[in-house]
């Protein structure tokens, strides 16, 4: 098993006024019937609330501290404004205490700096991307990843995911400058049942080893290796694409990831 360093964090409690609890509906609708199965049993979490939109404009924020967030693999910032407000972020790798951060087309290109598309330079890294102006990043916002620009073509950049697909975005869209922090994540090795059961997820019992009532796998005298993969309800499970066929941002894919 192995664990995060948490070197890089600086204070244990969370700021009280931007966090709020999270309901446990462990998988469950409003029926009580499981929806989504092997979840359930987590620890309890406060949820802390990430100011994905960035945008205050123009008003210079610094960075206050660095902290975990049990809700997602990257590090969080406190950022406090110079009108008094606070802020969570996602923390950027490289970005120190004490510095200074803004929201601006004319903003240094230094990490945690946000940007227009348009008005970044070709080859910079940059992560939580938005897909339409104005309603907050939804990309690259996982521990450890970024995107980085690769053209401008009118109204549209081209941008590498970290997936290796190419994708065009509108250039109106803001992104923030540099890599998300906490790099290493990958390297995690959950290494115990228990860890897996902390974070909520229950166990997965093979098909074969059920009944033939509860899964196409099962039932057969003796141990079987069952016939071709697949979930419960009989769809394959091995290369079956889920995608539907000519989806209208199809247009937007430059590079596919395969």
């Amino acid at each position: 098993m192995t664990v995060s360093s948490f070197e890089e964090i600086t204070t244990n409690v969370p700021e009280k006024s931007l966090t709020c609890y999270l309901k446990r509906n462990s998988g469950r609708n409003n029926l009580g019937r499981i929806t989504v199965r092997h979840q359930g049993g987590r620890h309890r979490r406060l949820y802390r609330i990430i100011d994905f939109k960035r945008d205050k404009v123009g008003v210079p924020g610094k960075v206050v501290s660095i902290e975990y967030d049990p809700n997602r693999s990257a590090r969080i910032s406190l950022i406090h404004y110079a009108d008094g407000e606070k802020r969570y972020i996602l923390w950027p790798d490289k970005l120190a205490l004490g510095s200074t951060i803004i929201a601006s087309d004319d903003a240094e290109i230094r990490p945690g700096n946000v940007l227009s598309l348009k008005s970044i330079p070709l080859g910079t890294f940059i992560h939580n991307v938005e897909f339409r102006p104005g309603k907050g990043g939804q990309l690259i916002r996982s521990a450890g990843t970024y995107g980085q620009l690769l053209a401008k073509e009118g109204t549209y950049v081209q941008i590498k995911m970290p997936s290796g697909e190419v994708r065009k975005i509108f250039s109106e869209c803001k992104a923030t400058i540099g890599q998300v922090g906490n790099v290493s994540h990958s390297n995690i090795t959950i290494g115990k049942a228990g860890r897996k059961r902390w974070l909520g997820i229950r166990p997965t019992v093979r098909g074969v080893a059920m009944n033939p009532v509860d899964h196409p796998h099962g039932g057969g005298e003796g141990r079987v290796k069952g016939n071709h993969p697949m979930t419960p309800w009989g769809v394959s499970t091995k290369g079956h694409k889920t995608r539907e066929r000519g989806k209208p941002s199809d247009k937007y894919i430059v590079k596919r990831r395969k």
